[in-house]
């Protein structure tokens, strides 16, 4: 008998929602990482279940727009040349796929797991008893020059397309749902059945604990080594080797460096985001609002007012650039006016295939070893819908969701 049914590389979202779902199903567990649950990428999200971003980053107005994205001082994409010219698999592949069809295909593909997202994460909150960290009052995302306005027509009707709701508002209204907005206001949108979190990683401890109480395991030490046969893997944690009928891979951008987990040569790349965080300013706005031409949210946390966002490809290991939390800094001031010092800073690594998709499902490796990685921009949004997916599989369940789409085999270009 395997000393576990489950071992799970990773305690981010996406790790701490497999870890739960399976242990609720009552499968024996060990959740490894080597640092606490949520403490990671998955903190510092702009705390949104964004169940309306089915668009992918990978669009057709990146390459329209490319040279001025990556050379104006205003720009919220960073592109560090020397990793740029290090990767070169990685960019032309995500290149290749802001054309119009791949574009199109990928929407699809990611708003049939926005269409099941809330129905993965609303049992884990109730089971953690997090619902006093939910709040209901949707996304308003504003355009404040008459070009931007005009670009995302096309965008909004894939959205309405793909069945994501939402309603037009005008300008007025939107200053008077968010009168703290100081920029003018060309056109807004709210994304009505979006929901947001007071606190991400609040959540993320809850859930955990919640997994410990039903009898889950847990140790603080990396997954070293995986060696997958057909009918067990073999996992190394802390020195340990111990067997298990599955193992999961949810280390979210450190997944292609578990030594024998078969993703050392998948294009799995990091768009790093940044956060700034102003203690006593949540009062700025009462959502998370997404300013389209700043390409970054303000957001109401339980610790303040929260600026997220932006894009910036460069290696995992980089130090911080100072550059992208200026640019928070500058341009939040334009959306809400002027802002105190910030309280504290982040810098996180959100994992990204160039196709913009997750990898979900089997290993081609061993049909023991399971992958979960790759979420992007979405991670939060898709943890507990991944927590499930990866459940039903090793149960042998059918998961009710073609996985063909996110296989770690497909073609990313």
């Amino acid at each position: 008998m395997a000393d576990y049914d489950m071992v799970i590389a990773g305690a981010g979202i996406i790790g701490v929602s497999c870890a739960l779902w399976a242990r609720m199903r009552g499968l024996r567990v060990l959740l490894a990482d080597p640092n606490p649950p949520g403490s990671g990428t998955s903190s510092g999200n702009a705390c949104t279940l964004a169940t309306y971003a089915c668009l992918p980053v990978n669009d057709p107005s990146v390459l329209r727009s490319l040279p001025s994205l990556m050379l104006s001082g205003d720009s919220p994409l960073g592109v560090s040349y020397a990793h740029a010219l290090k990767n070169p698999r990685w960019m032309l592949a995500f290149l290749a796929n802001c054309r119009a069809a791949p574009s199109a295909r990928i929407a699809g593909h990611l708003a049939a797991l926005m269409e099941q997202a809330d129905d993965g994460i609303d049992p884990l909150i109730e089971a953690a008893g997090a619902q006093d960290l939910v709040e209901a009052r949707g996304q308003l995302n504003i355009w404040s020059t008459a070009a931007g306005a005009a670009a995302a027509e096309a965008g909004l009707q894939r959205r309405r397309a793909l069945g994501v709701a939402w309603r037009e508002v005008s300008p007025r209204e939107a200053q008077a749902m968010e009168p703290g907005l100081k920029l003018p206001i060309q056109r807004a949108v709210h994304f009505h059945q979006a929901r947001h979190l007071r606190n991400p990683q609040a959540l993320i401890a809850r859930m955990h604990q919640r997994f410990s109480d039903l009898g889950g395991s847990s140790v603080t030490a990396p997954v070293e080594a995986v060696q997958a046969g057909q009918d067990r893997v073999t996992v190394t944690v802390d020195g340990q080797r111990l067997s298990a009928d599955h193992a999961v891979i949810a280390a979210g951008a450190y997944s292609g460096r578990i030594p024998g987990a078969g993703t050392a040569d998948l294009p799995l790349g990091t768009e790093r985001g940044y956060h700034l965080m102003f203690q006593g300013e949540a009062h700025r706005v009462t959502r998370p609002v997404g300013w389209a031409e700043g390409g970054f949210y303000a957001v109401p946390h339980a610790d303040g007012l929260r600026l997220a966002g932006t894009v910036e490809i460069a290696g995992l290991d980089a130090p911080v650039n100072r550059q992208r939390l200026d640019y928070l800094a500058r341009r939040g001031a334009e959306m809400l006016g002027p802002l105190p010092a910030p309280s504290s800073e982040w810098l996180g690594r959100r994992p990204t295939m160039p196709d913009s998709l997750p990898v979900l499902g089997r290993s081609a490796r061993s049909p023991r070893l399971l992958y979960a990685f790759g979420h992007q921009h979405v991670g939060l949004t898709l943890g507990g819908l991944t927590g499930r997916l990866i459940a039903d599989l090793a149960q042998g369940r059918d998961p009710g969701l073609d996985l063909a789409p996110f296989a770690a085999s497909r073609r990313y270009a």
